[in-house]
């Protein structure tokens, strides 16, 4: 857009935003600037369109379905795991009222000591329990799909293919149902990989359930069973879930539905240190499900975390630490036998650090050319599952029953791929030369049987008739340039990359990254082949560079990428060319779309707040989208005004005005949150007359921990309170429980400043001034709502914001 276009029109009032329910409102605002409240202080007053943190949102007629939908989908409901729930914002601000400041003069050093003791302790047992709960998948995953597998083998070494194909056909179908009915049943957000919404989490979004103990619960085991049941899909996903769930779980005191409490972790009640407890937990996931503790650390940082600082860094250094020695002891001791069929198999580690990685300028072509091919799949990967999680919407909106059909659906397509698809392959000549035993009988590996007389082994049942980390690791393996046919490998991406599209979204716990590093894999071996004659590269080495490539295509991930694959393959010296082809590979494909965890963010309907604000937010200023007029409150209120508002709005920040007589002129005072005044009300300490006091009952009746945000959906609700007529006369002091240094900005600030400013300091309001003295104190409050591009579009309709982003981009 060009410097001097106009700025775009301030919007009318919109008939019919603004829920008209306050009795004898006068309706006097225009251009958007609320009328001043009534002095007498009546609840005369008018409500605010959105909350944007609001547990109800009770006038909003939107909802964001993964479907496209001709409507807002930033609203206060979203879809998550195929479930339509309420959303709830966290307020990461420091609440400085009259408690928090007496709260802190009077802590003494051994409180200070003791709180810092306790968060690292958190993060110990959250490095602890992730790691156990790691091993514990993997352990599971190994011994169930081995005796499956094992099973089928003996079946096919008789000659009985058909009883073969039931009896593997079956375990699939079986786990896999289990699978969806705990899902859809017990926990429908444990569905889908999870770090969306563990990222939106970290953002500032709290999406009902989603690191709940039952999501925790489900997750766990629905993973186990999804990946023995033969699906293209991963745990990797779901562990950085599973770690997120373990740290909210330890963060808000245990679980009061389930009888796990803990009352000395009190300390840790609130949205700040379950934020840094979730990033550690999160950190703790890749490192449990990848053996990788820094590329865990750095999955945080880039991906998953929106807000950072150099003490979170060693706090998730040290968790990830932790996970790293757990899962090593405990994998030296299944060394000696004692865990059944779980073997190298289990964690996996693809060690190519053997091969030698010498490489010249014709090898530095074909590292483009992954890069390209990389970036061309990713984008494509990423629309086709964007056009396929909305048709999957469609199916799983109609109830549990249709999830689990759906699931089992996919199973059947899935056994009759991985049973079918390796008889179109011939028998190949074990080699003479061969490391291990051919063909491979009764274990993973990399020759196996399927259908093959003594000596030979069937190259396509190498990679499909095994766990997927086997495949992987097979694929991976150096030295086998001729081990896998050109078709082989063609039927097995073709098969690996639609079957990884159409199994994420299902009603089970899935991740992404095994799909994609398996597709990679395969065609960055056919490059490899296809291209061996100028290069000298190892194939092996080439399927690594061909996972980092569409990894880097699909997930728009480059550092952690970078590191996790390195600490997966134990091969330092490829480092260069696997930051070359995910550079290449994310350039390629962010000319198509956005990365895949990013359009499920926006496809779920979670209100994420970008980074950077868009270009057309420039030509906006903060007083263009405050939804106004709202509720405010006098320092000394009458109790029926506040019943009265909190009662039919859903709205959880209101300003606070001190008025004549308090003070001489309208003055601002602060912000006061719903939480707080439902706790002030229950205790029924009330007044007669509107006289501020000293707030000294206030500060001995209650101490900070009284005001701490308890665990979801726990606290305090407005109908559990019941007033008589006479305490709905009475008058309540809001001074000692109101934020008095509310983050606030002038109402002319560029909405894209404020849209920072809102973001870095992790806002639930952010309060908007005059710029004129003679004003009200008050314009409005902004919340996430207000910040998002479908609300904007429907304020100013004749904005174009791509209009905006080309011109932009064009300069």
């Amino acid at each position: 857009m060009d410097g001097d276009s106009p700025r775009p029109p301030r919007r009318p009032e919109r008939e019919g935003s603004y829920n008209y329910d306050i009795e004898s409102m006068d309706g006097s605002g225009a251009g958007g600037v609320p009328p001043w409240r009534p002095q007498n202080g009546s609840s005369e007053a008018l409500l605010r369109y959105d909350d944007g943190g609001g547990a109800g949102d009770r006038g909003s007629t939107y909802e964001p379905l993964l479907r496209k939908r001709t409507m807002n989908t930033t609203s206060q409901i979203a879809i998550v795991g195929a479930n339509v729930c309420p959303i709830e914002s966290l307020d990461y601000e420091v609440v400085e009222n009259d408690l928090f400041k007496q709260d802190w003069r009077s802590r003494k050093k051994k409180q200070i000591f003791q709180y810092v003791v306790l968060k690292w302790s958190l993060v110990l047992l959250i490095g602890l329990l992730t790691g156990v709960v790691g091993f514990f998948n993997n352990l599971a995953v190994e011994n169930i799909a081995g005796l499956k597998l094992l099973r089928t083998s003996d079946l096919m070494l008789e000659g009985r293919y058909i009883k073969a194909f039931f009896v593997y056909g079956g375990c699939n179908l079986v786990l896999a149902a289990s699978a969806a009915a705990i899902c859809a049943y017990i926990a429908p957000a444990a569905a889908g990989s999870g770090i969306p919404e563990v990222k939106a989490y970290l953002n500032g979004v709290d999406a009902y359930s989603i690191l709940a103990p039952s999501t925790l619960f489900v997750k766990i085991f629905g993973s186990i069973l999804g990946v023995s049941a033969g699906f293209v899909l991963g745990k990797e996903g779901p562990m950085v879930h599973t770690g997120a769930c373990i740290a909210n779980l330890l963060g808000q005191g245990g679980s009061r539905k389930y009888h796990l409490t803990c009352n000395w972790l009190r300390y840790f009640k609130n949205d700040r240190d379950r934020r840094d407890l979730i990033t550690c937990g999160s950190a703790a996931g890749v490192a449990a499900a990848f053996r990788a503790p820094v590329g865990g650390v750095l999955f945080a940082l880039e991906e998953a975390a929106s807000w950072w600082r150099s003490a979170l860094l060693w706090r998730t250094f040290f968790t990830t630490a932790v996970v790293a020695v757990v899962l090593r002891g405990l994998i030296e001791f299944c060394r000696s036998g004692k865990c059944g069929l779980f073997g190298q198999g289990g964690l996996i580690m693809f060690d190519l650090s053997s091969t030698v990685a010498t490489y010249s300028t014709p090898d530095l072509i074909v590292i483009i050319v992954l890069g390209i091919i990389g970036g061309i799949f990713g984008g494509l990967f990423n629309f086709l599952l964007d056009k396929i999680l909305r048709v999957y919407s469609i199916i799983n909106e109609r109830g549990a029953p249709f999830k689990i059909l759906l699931t089992i659906t996919i199973s059947v397509i899935t056994s009759m791929c991985s049973y079918g698809l390796p008889w179109l392959a011939a028998c190949t000549r074990c080699p003479v030369d061969a490391v291990e035993q051919c063909p491979t009988v009764g274990r993973s590996g990399n020759y196996k049987n399927f259908q093959c007389p003594p000596g030979y082994y069937n190259d396509l049942a190498s990679l499909f008739f095994n766990t997927n980390d086997d495949a992987i690791r097979n694929l991976f393996s150096n030295g086998t340039a001729t081990e896998f046919r050109m078709s082989s490998l063609f039927i097995f991406f073709t098969a690996i990359y639609c079957l990884g599209l159409v199994t994420y979204g299902v009603a089970v716990p899935s991740g992404l990254f095994i799909p994609v590093i398996l597709a990679g894999a395969t065609y960055g071996r056919i490059v490899g082949t296809l291209l061996g004659s100028i290069s000298d590269l190892d194939p092996g080495l080439f399927a690594l560079l061909g996972a980092a490539s569409f990894l880097g295509g699909t997930m728009r991930m480059t550092v952690s990428v970078c590191v996790i694959l390195l600490e997966l393959t134990n091969d330092l010296p490829m480092l260069p060319l696997v930051m070359l082809v995910l550079l290449i590979s994310k350039t390629i494909a962010d000319n198509f779309n956005k990365g895949v965890y990013d359009q499920i963010v926006v496809m779920k309907g979670l209100p994420f707040m970008e980074a950077h604000a868009e270009p057309y937010m420039r030509h906006l200023v903060a007083g263009d989208v405050v939804s106004g007029p709202l509720i405010t409150f006098s320092g000394v209120e009458k109790v029926g005004n506040i019943v009265h508002a909190l009662r039919i709005t859903g709205h959880n920040g209101f300003p606070v005005v001190d008025e004549p007589p308090i003070t001489e002129t309208p003055e601002l005072v602060g912000l006061v949150t719903r939480s707080h005044l439902l706790v002030l009300l229950n205790s029924k300490n009330f007044m007669k007359g509107r006289v501020k006091t000293s707030g000294s009952f206030v500060l001995r009746r209650f101490g900070a921990f009284d005001f701490a945000k308890p665990g979801s959906g726990k606290g305090l609700k407005i109908e559990d309170l019941d007033f008589t007529d006479e305490e709905m006369e009475m008058y309540v002091d809001l001074h000692p429980i109101t934020n008095t240094s509310p983050y606030t900005v002038v109402e002319t600030m560029s909405l894209a400043k404020a849209a920072i400013l809102f973001r870095e300091l992790g806002l639930r309001h952010l309060l908007v001034v005059p710029k004129a003295p003679d004003r009200p104190p008050i314009v409005g409050i902004l919340t996430r709502h207000d910040f998002m591009p479908e609300h904007i579009h429907s304020l100013f309709p004749n904005l174009n914001p791509h209009k905006y982003h080309s011109a932009s981009m064009a300069g």
